[in-house]
C-alpha cells in the first residue's frame, strides 16, 4: 500500500492546489475509500473564494464514489473492494439530532460542534478530492452501489441531488401544486426534478443562461423564465392566475433571488431555501406582507446517511431520475486548478464537472 496520495488542498483565496499528502489512517469506526469519481460543488467554490470559512490546508470536496480500501474493526456488512456511494453529510446515528430525526444537523463528538450541521467531508475533516479519503461513522454512511449503475449515474446523488430534492420534501410539495425554482444551477436543476417527483402540476424554472433553461425542461420544468428578458415575479403571477406559486425554491444564495421567492409565493405559500448565503440577508416588509401573509420560510441542509443514498440510487435504477445531462465537463485530478478556474467562473457553459483521480 502506498503511504502518500495526491489531494486538492485549500491554500487561500482562489488557491486550491494539488499536493502530496499521507493516505488517511483508519479508525475502528471508519472506512478508507479509494476515490473513483468525484466532482466540484458550488460550496467548494465558496471555499475557493474564501466566502465560506474553512481552514487553510484542508483537503476539499464532498461528493464521492469509490471502492472500499480498508475497514475499521467495528464496521460490519461490507467488504474491501465494495463499490460505495458516500453522502456529503455523514451523520453518526446516535447523537441528540440523529435520534430526533434531524440527521443533517448531527453534532457527533463534542470537538465537532463548531461545524455547521453534519457536513464533515471537506469542511470539518479532510475531503474527497483526493485519491483516498476517510469515512467517519462508516457503518451509517457507506451505501453499496448496485452492479447495474455506473459511477457517473451515482456521483451527483452524494450532494446536489439529495440537496435539491430535499427542498421539495421540506416544503411538503403536494400533488397538483405549483412550484418555481429560482436558479437552474446543479442544485436548482435537482430541485426542479424533485418537484416533478413530488407531483407538482406546474413547475417554473428561472435563470438567465439558455443552456440551463433548456436542461430545466429536461428535468421537469413546464415553463422557463429568463429573468434578464422579463420580470420573473410578474411572469409567475401571470402563470398562476395572479396568485403566485404554492412553493418557491431559492437555489442560489443571493438577496435578489430570496426576495423574488418571497414576492412570487401566494399568501400562505412557502419559500424553501437551499442557497448558502454570504453577508447579510434581509427580509423586506412588503415581500413578507408585514408578517401577516402566512408565508413560511424553511431552510434545508442536504440529508445524508446510507439509507438516503440507497433510495436515491433506486430512483436512478428505475428510471425516475436521470442526472446525466448535468455533467458537462470532465477533468483528471491533476487538472484540479483548471477545473476550479472553469467551474468557479462558469466558463464554457459548464453545469457540473466530473473529476477522476
Amino acid at each position: 500500500m502506498t503511504d502518500t496520495m495526491k489531494a486538492a488542498v485549500f491554500e487561500g483565496h482562489e488557491r486550491i492546489v494539488l499536493e502530496e499528502r499521507p493516505v488517511p489512517q483508519c479508525g475502528p469506526n471508519d472506512a478508507i475509500v479509494k476515490v473513483t469519481l468525484t466532482t466540484i460543488c458550488g460550496t467548494d467554490v465558496h471555499i475557493w473564494r474564501e466566502e465560506y470559512p474553512v481552514e487553510q490546508g484542508r483537503i476539499v470536496g464532498h461528493e464521492p464514489v469509490g471502492v472500499i480500501h480498508e475497514l475499521g474493526v467495528a464496521v460490519s456488512g461490507y467488504e474491501v473492494g465494495d463499490r460505495v456511494l458516500v453522502g456529503a453529510i455523514t451523520p453518526c446515528g446516535s447523537c441528540f439530532y440523529c435520534q430526533n430525526h434531524s440527521e443533517a444537523q448531527c453534532s457527533g463528538h463534542e470537538d465537532e460542534w463548531k461545524m455547521i450541521g453534519a457536513w464533515r467531508l471537506g469542511n470539518a475533516i479532510d475531503g474527497v478530492q483526493a485519491e483516498y479519503f476517510r469515512v467517519p461513522y462508516a457503518q451509517a454512511n457507506l451505501a453499496k452501489i448496485p452492479d447495474d449503475l455506473s459511477d457517473e449515474q451515482c456521483v451527483l446523488l452524494a450532494d446536489i441531488a439529495s440537496t435539491g430534492i430535499s427542498a421539495t420534501e421540506t416544503a411538503n410539495v403536494g400533488l397538483g401544486q405549483s412550484v418555481a425554482v429560482f436558479a437552474q444551477g446543479p442544485i436548482g436543476l435537482c430541485a426542479t426534478a424533485g418537484a416533478r417527483l413530488k407531483g407538482a402540476s406546474l413547475i417554473i424554472g428561472v435563470d438567465s443562461i439558455g443552456k440551463r433553461l433548456s436542461i430545466a425542461r429536461e428535468m421537469g420544468a413546464d415553463e422557463v423564465i429568463d429573468f434578464t428578458q422579463e420580470d420573473p415575479v410578474a411572469a409567475i403571477k401571470r402563470l398562476t392566475e395572479g396568485r403566485g406559486v404554492d412553493v418557491a425554491i431559492e437555489a442560489l444564495g443571493k438577496q435578489q433571488t430570496f426576495e423574488w421567492c418571497l414576492d412570487a409565493t401566494r399568501p400562505g405559500g412557502t419559500v424553501s431555501s437551499l442557497g448558502v448565503y454570504g453577508g447579510k440577508l434581509e427580509v423586506p416588509l412588503e415581500s413578507f406582507v408585514y408578517g401577516i401573509g402566512d408565508k413560511k420560510i424553511l431552510t434545508t441542509l442536504c440529508p445524508g446517511g446510507k439509507e438516503r443514498m440507497r433510495k436515491l440510487m433506486e430512483l436512478v435504477r428505475h428510471g425516475r431520475l436521470n442526472l446525466g445531462p448535468l455533467i458537462t465537463h470532465r477533468f483528471s485530478l491533476d487538472q484540479i486548478e483548471d477545473a476550479y478556474e472553469l467551474f468557479g467562473n462558469q466558463r464554457d457553459g459548464v453545469v457540473k464537472v466530473a473529476l477522476t483521480p
